[in-house]
């Protein structure tokens, strides 16, 4: 019963894949780079604190590297399609 729950959540429309489905022409730098640097800060207070907050810490590692994925993924569609496009006129 849980699995088919966490199935059906997983291939909602709106589920958690949705973000990384998201056409790489409509993601913002400038949001991207704000929730690659607020997972980066939290990390870092997660583990100064007392004690130690590794659920935080888990949780901002994941916030952070889901930024920098889309970062990546807005980067090589950026500057590979004007690579393409630079070739396709020569």
């Amino acid at each position: 019963m849980a699995t088919s729950k966490l199935k059906a959540l997983w291939n909602h429309p709106a589920g958690p894949k949705t973000n990384f489905q998201k056409p790489p022409e409509n993601i913002s730098y400038l949001q991207q780079i704000a929730v690659t640097c607020t997972g980066m800060i939290w990390c870092r207070c997660s583990t100064v604190i007392t004690p130690k907050n590794w659920n935080l810490f888990s949780v901002n590692v994941a916030m952070a590297a889901t930024g920098i994925y889309q970062l990546t993924r807005k980067i090589k569609y950026d500057y590979g399609s004007k690579a393409e496009t630079a070739t396709e006129n020569v």
